[in-house]
């Protein structure tokens, strides 16, 4: 019988703390559908506030909230986005800026460390002479951290020679900050000024956060307004969301602090990890809280086997493919779960017997 699990999945699995459950519970609320939810425009306000925008909109999901800010800067079908062929917009939100918004991805291939190179970026925009045959160009999209680049950070000079090609032609800079926060974290850099550069950003607040529901878009008062538009037309309106976003306030005010911790554990599960026989880790590459174990070939278990064999003990990840693993900290890890991981590895790898415990 398993009597302890730790849950590696993603910073999205995290369960609501007490003082959020309480805050719900209490939550001042009204009918957000008709701009009267107290708690909603503390969180909207707050959220505008610490990313250096005029006007932000909760809304439930970040694939919402990307899909909203890629339509409303792309307001005609046929409009073309610039964005990392590695990106969560383009990979796993179901293509909705195509099929839903009329928008045409041109992608651009994502480094290893999450850029795309600017010469390539500049290269992809399209030639306004060409607007009989070329979609139009009308917005860039950067991802910060860039996930599926092992949570890597785009720093502000990268960030603002973006911005300054976008100017140069005219172009939109959204941003993808799902896990923006752990990049302003990793940096050492104010988040608002991280993203000083973009038109528009995506917040998550149900990643680092550690809210359970949500994120936040930020922009101009002319953005938000068409926003929220779109936001209703995409099913996306609420009435009492206050009970929403009472928790992701206290995610905001409470846990942003301990993001620090959770790129140290990651960090510390990496340097641990790569030690073991048959895996692989590229330490130096872990700067937030994702990190990638690669399982080399010879070693005495398979993936699959692998990550079945740590579930069967309470170590739950995720299978990146037929040789690797992504593993993802949170709040909710503790030191001791980092080392009980580390034991249950080693001992998977070696053929030892796991214990049940946690001992």
């Amino acid at each position: 019988m398993v009597t302890r699990t730790v849950d590696l999945r993603s910073d999205t699995v995290t369960k609501p703390c007490e003082t959020m459950r309480a805050a719900m519970a209490s939550a001042e609320v009204d009918d957000d559908v008709l701009g009267a939810d107290p708690t909603a425009f503390r969180l909207e306000s707050e959220m505008a506030k610490v990313m250096g925008k005029e006007a932000a909109l909760f809304v439930p999901s970040g694939t919402m909230g990307n899909l909203i800010s890629v339509l409303v800067h792309c307001d005609i079908r046929g409009s073309e986005v610039i964005l990392g062929h590695n990106s969560h917009i383009h990979i796993y939100e179901n293509g909705g800026i195509a099929t839903i918004g009329g928008v045409h991805p041109r992608t651009v291939r994502n480094n290893k460390d999450g850029t795309m190179d600017l010469d390539a970026i500049e290269a992809s925009i399209r030639d306004p002479r060409g607007e009989l045959v070329y979609p139009t160009t009308r917005l860039i999209c950067l991802e910060n951290s860039q996930a599926n680049c092992g949570g890597r950070c785009l720093t502000v000079e990268y960030t603002d020679k973006v911005g300054e090609i976008a100017k140069k032609y005219g172009l939109k800079l959204h941003i993808d900050g799902a896990r923006i926060f752990n990049a302003a974290i990793a940096l050492g850099v104010p988040v608002d000024r991280l993203v000083q550069a973009a038109d528009s950003v995506s917040v998550c607040l149900s990643k680092g956060i550690g809210a359970p529901v949500g994120s936040v878009i930020v922009g101009s008062k002319s953005f938000i307004a068409k926003a929220r538009r779109l936001k209703k037309t995409l099913g996306g309106g609420m009435r009492q969301v206050g009970i929403l976003c009472a928790a992701a306030l206290v995610g905001l005010h409470d846990n942003v602090a301990k993001l620090e911790a959770d790129h140290k554990r990651a960090k510390i599960l990496a340097e641990g990890l790569n030690q073991i026989k048959g895996l692989s880790v590229d330490v130096a590459s872990v700067e937030t809280n994702i990190l990638y174990i690669h399982v080399e070939e010879g070693s005495n278990v398979t993936t699959e086997k692998l990550v079945k064999n740590l579930e069967e003990h309470g170590v739950l990840m995720m299978q990146e493919s037929s040789s690797s693993i992504r593993i993802v900290i949170h709040h909710q890890i503790s030191a001791s779960d980092v080392q009980y991981t580390l034991s249950c590895f080693q001992k998977a790898l070696t053929g030892g017997v796991l214990e049940e415990n946690g001992n």
